[in-house]
């Protein structure tokens, strides 16, 4: 079954960006296999991931993650089957985040703002709020 899985975390000081490099590299090596997508948000404090693929394999990814070194407090956000893939040709899209303090300078309303903001503290639970937000982002 296809299904979609958010998380967030806490990226650890000794996590460089080398080691995101790593992160981006055995996502391309490995997830094109897995038929696994998605995106990844982080900042010098905080990783957002969003991965789509066959609910076994996002599990099992998952719990690769939460063992992964480079972060700590991983919490998921949401996980649950999916039509579609809201990113079906990215393996692992990325961007950076300047600051955990987001100024928006796009369309983006004061709830969404509210929605980021308890993402980053693991309280947003509602998935399509979490894809749809993420989705501005790229």
């Amino acid at each position: 079954m296809l299904s979609q899985l958010v998380y967030v975390s806490n990226r650890k000081p000794s996590c460089t960006q080398e080691e995101i490099d790593k992160i981006l590299s055995s996502c391309k090596k490995n997830n094109p296999a897995l038929n696994i997508t998605g995106v990844l948000l982080y900042s010098d404090t905080k990783f957002i991931q969003l991965v789509e693929g066959d609910a076994k394999v996002i599990m099992q990814l998952y719990d690769k993650i939460k063992l992964d070194s480079r972060h700590s407090n991983t919490m998921m956000i949401s996980y649950g089957p999916i039509k579609d893939k809201a990113f079906p040709s990215w393996h692992m899209g990325t961007k950076k985040l300047t600051t955990d303090t987001i100024d928006f300078t796009t369309d983006i309303t004061s709830d969404d703002k509210v929605i980021f903001d308890k993402i980053l503290t693991g309280k947003e639970e509602n998935g399509q709020r979490v894809l749809s937000l993420l989705k501005k982002f790229f």
